[in-house]
């Protein structure tokens, strides 16, 4: 089966993914370089403060960092070369022990990890900005070139869009890096030909093309067309793009599908260890590869688990292995009491995405949430969108609580408020919140609660959601009737 992850990569590389099992793996892994670049020399700048906290989050000096320096130091499990604790422990003097050094011995953990997963015929992108870029190339060369395998390419993906600065170059590119683990890798140049960029009828005679003057062999077209460079020119993902997920890193289809069909065939095993909006194994699962898929955050699971079931239909579902998701309250339980800072939220951010089959949206505000954890869409009277609150409470809870979303309710326009809690509510909480009223409209068969109290007892063990249909459901009705219409009115005639 395939199998999605819900963990941190690292630990699950470790203890899941047998040695020697993956045919190709491509990763996009998180990183703010412009926070990196300048805190080399200690002048972090003014860039913006989300992205520099969202990169803080992720990478930073800490216990975790200096447990990584120490394994690859030691050679913990025998997984590091040489090359690669010189270049590390030679960093240190560098870079001092700072976000950037933290991300590289991150990064220096789980590509030993990855070269260990990947067959001998097996190939790794890994995807980055260039600004990190030389970097991580220093590490990749002490993993994969140290042990047999081979650098192939630097790949330059080359889009436009968006501003142009006036004082600078346009940064419109991203880099990947393509590495194999031996020197007998897999690449299937007729796959991903594309059209040559001249007119060929102008060369319609063999001389026009040359002539090897040892062999006489003619240089002539492939009818399939050339072999692409190593820039690609992909458009990204743009806002009207109906693959748009609203992800914020997410990549176009047409990119990873170039990779898949140039380094797998079918049946191979994929691997994306930073899952991100689930490209990877959508495209993977189209073009009829097995896959694996790991992520830190359940916002990114739950996206790759509806992008799957829209694309493939729900039976796809039954086809997942899932792993480190919430079963039971006893779990539920183990992920609400998580509080550092990366994981703060994923208690309250699993809740919603698993009450809303992964329908709501997820309040990514920093701080304080002003009593939204998710908002959900749903068709209204007149053709109005109506919206529903969700809010996710895993401590002692009370009528106050309830008072509150009411009040959030009333500030937002909000038509129903969902209260998601691990501990059983009270009769108070019970009947206050009864006392807000019932909903309902015309596309609903009968009404609702204004406010509803859902336990995750409840969600887990008697397979409670949300059963409201949202906005796009309704429109999707809606067409599926008209053309109904349509095909009655054609047989009529």
């Amino acid at each position: 089966m395939n199998k999605l992850f819900y963990g941190d990569n690292l630990e699950v590389l470790r203890c899941y993914i047998k040695d020697e099992s993956v045919d190709l793996c491509y990763i996009d892994p998180p990183f703010n370089s412009k926070r990196n670049y300048n805190q080399i020399y200690n002048n972090i700048g003014q860039e913006d403060k989300a992205q520099a906290q969202a990169f803080v989050d992720t990478w930073t000096w800490d216990d975790r960092a200096n447990q990584g320096l120490a394994e690859i130091q030691e050679n913990y499990l025998g997984h590091f070369t040489g090359q690669s604790i010189d270049l590390i422990t030679g960093l240190i003097k560098v870079l001092k022990k700072g976000s950037l050094l933290a991300y590289l011995v991150g990064m220096t953990l789980r590509i030993a990890e990855i070269h260990r997963v990947l067959k001998p015929t097996g190939s790794f992108y890994l995807h980055c900005d260039p600004t990190a870029s030389h970097y991580l190339k220093l590490v990749l060369d002490a993993i994969f070139c140290s042990q047999g395998g081979d650098f192939l390419n630097e790949i330059a993906w080359c889009y436009s869009g968006g501003g142009r600065p006036k004082t600078d170059f346009a940064k419109k590119h991203d880099v990947i890096f393509r590495y194999s683990k031996s020197r007998n890798y897999i690449f299937n140049s007729d796959d991903i030909r594309v059209e040559y960029n001249l007119d060929l009828s102008k060369y319609n005679s063999p001389k026009a093309w040359g002539i090897h003057k040892g062999t006489q062999k003619i240089y002539q077209p492939n009818p399939n067309g050339k072999i692409p460079e190593d820039w690609w020119v992909i458009s990204p993902i743009n806002s009207q793009a109906k693959e748009r997920l609203g992800y914020p890193t997410q990549k176009p289809e047409a990119l990873l599908e170039r990779i898949i069909k140039a380094s797998s065939n079918e049946n191979d095993v994929i691997l994306d260890a930073f899952l991100g909006g689930g490209t990877t194994l959508s495209i993977a699962q189209r073009l009829k590869r097995q896959w694996i898929g790991i992520d830190l955050t359940y916002q990114s699971i739950g996206i790759t688990l509806k992008r799957l079931q829209d694309s493939f239909g729900e039976e796809i579902l039954d086809k997942i292995q899932l792993s480190g998701i919430p079963k039971d309250v006893e779990s539920a339980i183990a992920l609400s009491l998580k509080k550092d800072d990366r994981t703060r939220k994923e208690f309250e951010t699993w809740a919603v995405l698993t009450y809303s089959n992964n329908r709501a949206i997820i309040n990514d505000k920093k701080g304080k949430d002003q009593g939204i954890d998710g908002l959900a869409y749903f068709q209204g009277e007149n053709n109005e969108t109506e919206k529903i609150i969700l809010q996710v409470k895993s401590g002692k809870v009370g009528a106050k609580d309830i008072r509150d979303l009411q009040g959030v309710l009333t500030l937002e326009n909000g038509a129903i408020g969902i209260f998601i809690t691990l501990q059983p509510p009270t009769k108070d909480m019970v009947k206050t919140a009864k006392s807000a009223g019932i909903y309902q409209n015309k596309y609903m068969s009968q009404s609702v609660d204004k406010i509803q109290l859902i336990t995750i007892e409840e969600m887990l063990e008697q397979q409670k959601r949300l059963d409201i249909r949202m906005t796009f459901e309704v429109l999707k009705s809606a067409e599926k009737q008209q053309q109904i219409n349509v095909n009655q009115m054609k047989l009529e005639l």
